[in-house]
């Protein structure tokens, strides 16, 4: 049984995590054809190996020509223009880069089994604890569910009420009638026979006033609780919900739920469309038969009007963005558009009436009402390009959910016909532009215009622009919940430390498979807020600290370090990164410190804090003439010499010049005391071996000596041998060496076996 078909088994508030993990960058659709092609193949080992990335790339876009194949036969031409869209949109986004691709099929499958294990755990649970939770207080989720259900309930009561009053008003009603006919017949009826006619009738009546009555109230009951329950959903759930999407729009911990949460829209929904119709009943009823004091005269319009207004609110609430303004070229930094690229946006209304089906007709407007144009000096204008009109339906949808997608959208910036001025208060990229998202419901007797907005979004014209804009979303997103403060950066509040961490933190953890420790957060913190404070929880960083300000005395400010050191992780050091092999963030201090007891040889990997563009380094430990530890740290290697040998075999084949220009390997254990070639082996691009004589003759010689690229540094004159170091080995001294190293070698291991 495939991973696939068991998650299309789950419950909904689980398959909707899963809808959360496929966007247009790999398509659900692709998930769905190629399910089992895609479980047996390793996209861990091609999301570290380039070559083993570009064949399956090749070879999925195979399966794709094949399924494109059987729809042909199949003649499903809707089918075959999905798959053809689907292939473009893989090579545009993939082509140059199938690392990338396999790095987010390998993550969507890691996301899935997670997914099913705690389906499992939770199935399990809920078998092993059904007692318990049948006695045990429910959590706000299960008490939530319980009044929408509850609601349900009085509705259904309410309906078979008002069938019973019908009846009791039809049976009323056919007894005056027979009780006047039959006065007007002659000596149909004695007087004692009339009075005890009348007697009923009065009896019938005071009933049904009764009933009247009841149902009216049960109504106002209804509609009171479906009041407070509404006011949970939307004051409560659905802002929670929009908090945990600004978090993962920022990298933190994926969005779920939306599915349950459209199930209770859509309940309370259909329960105030069914008042509705309730209310129009009894109105029916009014109209056949009414008396003084009528309680349904009486609270028919207030009725009327609180049921119009919850549902108007309810409609009104559930159109949300589903996902937020991004360029398919750049999934992990949403809301950050550039002129001129294409990007997409998806609405949903989370109330599911099939009634509104095709009927809801969405226009996308940018900087609607956006007072900032007029008021802020220098604030950009643009127009949108693209289609900007799209009618919601439940086909498109993989979850049948009543959604638009926008997906050919792009921005064109207003050219001033004055000479344009960049005096203003803002930079480009602090200045916050939205998306405003229109429509409007129509039903008999029921007009509703609905509206929603974006976050704020960061519209840059060059991708260079593209980390500063990131720093701006990052910010905002972390520090406010209101979509319409465009003016946030006019004055941007302090962030708190432990705040901004969890940030930090994330912007690792959501492209790699490692986060940021307390170690390497402590580090940055004092790089921050200094020494002094630099491990307090409630130290606050101002913005321009952040982003603007040259860190101590560098040239380039801190996030623009963080952003280079990001990009050298995700294009060279992935593996390295995931695996735990670098300590990345450490201060000299507190390098030298973990070393200094360390054996001869140990060393640990850092990010260089001089570089902008982001460089690894690596420090090691050897012990001196006087038996003190001396440290010494390479020169930081940047994204170009790691273009040109990869950071393992970097390691693996580094030297220093020692005694007599021998060459030497300083570097035996990584920290704390894992061997190298434990450590890094796995990466090294081909076994360590022994040179093996050229054959210039043979049939596939090409004349030249193959060469190798290695580091090499020269020595300082204090690491010399000491003349008592090259003293004659003792005899186990020289067994040792003989058992590592071959004879050829013994000549060289003579003058350095102090170093072995």
């Amino acid at each position: 049984m495939s991973q696939w078909y068991q998650l299309q088994q789950l419950d909904s508030k689980f398959l909707e995590q899963v809808h959360q993990l496929y966007d247009d960058s790999f398509p659900m659709e692709i998930r769905q054809y190629l399910a089992q092609w895609l479980e047996n193949q390793d996209w861990e080992h091609a999301a570290n190996n380039e070559s083993f990335a570009i064949l399956l790339f090749h070879e999925l876009l195979s399966q794709l020509d094949d399924q494109f194949s059987r729809f042909l036969i199949e003649n499903n031409f809707l089918l075959q223009h999905n798959i053809r869209k689907s292939k473009r949109n893989l090579q545009d986004n993939f082509q140059e880069d199938p690392i990338h691709m396999a790095m987010i099929i390998h993550n969507c499958l890691k996301e899935e089994r997670k997914i099913l294990n705690s389906a499992q755990a939770c199935n399990e649970m809920e078998v092993g604890n059904v007692q318990n939770t049948a006695t045990g207080m429910p959590d706000k989720q299960k008490e939530l569910d319980a009044k929408v259900r509850a609601v349900k309930t009085s509705v259904t009561d309410v309906e078979q009420d008002i069938k019973t009053l019908e009846d009791m008003q039809d049976e009323y009603d056919f007894k005056c009638k027979t009780l006047q006919n039959r006065e007007h017949e002659t000596n149909s009826m004695s007087q004692e026979e009339y009075k005890k006619e009348q007697l009923n009738l009065q009896h019938m009546f005071l009933s049904l006033d009764r009933k009247r009555k009841e149902v009216v109230n049960k109504i106002v009951q209804l509609l009171q609780s479906t009041e407070h329950t509404q006011a949970a959903l939307i004051n409560e759930e659905l802002v929670e919900w929009k908090h945990r999407q600004q978090t993962a729009c920022i990298g933190g911990p994926p969005n779920a739920c939306l599915d349950q949460l459209q199930n209770w829209f859509t309940i309370v929904a259909e329960s105030l469309q069914q008042v509705r119709q309730q209310l129009k009943k009894l109105e029916e009823l009014e109209q056949k038969f009414t008396y003084d004091p009528d309680p349904i005269t009486k609270n028919k319009q207030f009725l009327q009007d609180l049921t119009h207004k919850l549902f108007q609110q309810l409609i009104q609430s559930s159109f949300v963005v589903e996902r937020q303004p991004c360029m398919p070229t750049h999934p992990q930094r949403p809301l950050v558009l550039k002129t001129g690229v294409q990007f997409t946006v998806k609405l949903r209304l989370l109330v599911r009436l099939q009634e509104l089906n095709y009927n809801l007709k969405v226009k996308v407007l940018f900087d609607k009402d956006v007072t900032e144009k007029n008021s802020v000096k220098g604030f950009r204008k643009f127009n949108i390009l693209g289609t900007n009109t799209k009618v919601m339906n439940m086909e498109e949808s993989t979850n049948g959910s009543l959604s638009a997608e926008f997906r050919h959208l792009q921005l064109k910036e207003q050219k001033n016909t004055g000479s344009r001025t960049n005096e203003g208060p803002l930079i480009v990229t602090e200045e916050l532009h939205s998306l405003s998202f229109e429509t409007q419901l129509c039903q008999p007797g029921l007009v509703i215009d609905l509206e929603t907005t974006s976050l704020p979004i960061v519209v840059i014209s060059n991708v260079s622009q593209l980390p500063s804009g990131w720093a701006s979303i990052l910010w905002f997103n972390m520090l406010s919940t209101d979509p319409k403060n465009l003016s946030f950066f006019l004055n941007p509040p302090c962030a708190k430390w432990s705040k901004l961490a969890d940030v930090l933190s994330w912007q690792f953890s959501s492209v790699t498979k490692r986060g940021l420790n307390a170690d390497q957060l402590s580090m940055l913190g004092e790089k921050l807020l200094g020494p002094t404070i630099g491990g307090s929880q409630d130290g606050l960083i101002p913005w321009t600290r952040f982003c603007k300000e040259n860190i101590n005395d560098k040239n380039f400010p801190f996030w623009l370090w963080i952003e280079g050191i990001l990009e050298l992780i995700k294009k060279h050091l992935l593996c390295l990164w995931n695996d735990g092999c670098i300590v990345g963030f450490i201060s000299k201090e507190r390098e030298r410190a973990l070393l200094k007891d360390q054996s001869p040889g140990t060393f640990l990997l850092r990010f260089s804090e001089s570089s902008r563009e982001g460089a690894i380094t690596f420090t090691w430990v050897e012990e001196s003439q006087n038996a003190e530890p001396q440290f010494h740290s390479v020169e930081p290697y940047t994204k170009k010499e790691l273009s040109a040998v990869t950071f393992p075999d970097i390691i693996r084949n580094y030297k220093v010049m020692a005694a007599e220009n021998i060459p030497e390997n300083p570097l035996r254990f990584l920290y704390p005391n894992i061997p190298k070639d434990n450590a890094f082996g796995k990466y090294y691009s081909r076994p360590k071996e022994a040179p093996e004589p050229m054959d210039l003759d043979g049939p596939k010689g090409t004349g030249y000596i193959k060469t190798e690229l290695i580091s090499v540094s020269e020595v300082h004159p204090s690491r010399l041998q000491s003349p008592e170091n090259l003293l004659p080995m003792s005899p186990e001294e020289f067994d040792e060496v003989s058992r590592m190293v071959g004879p050829a070698e013994i000549d060289t291991v003579m003058c350095t076996h102090i170093q072995l």
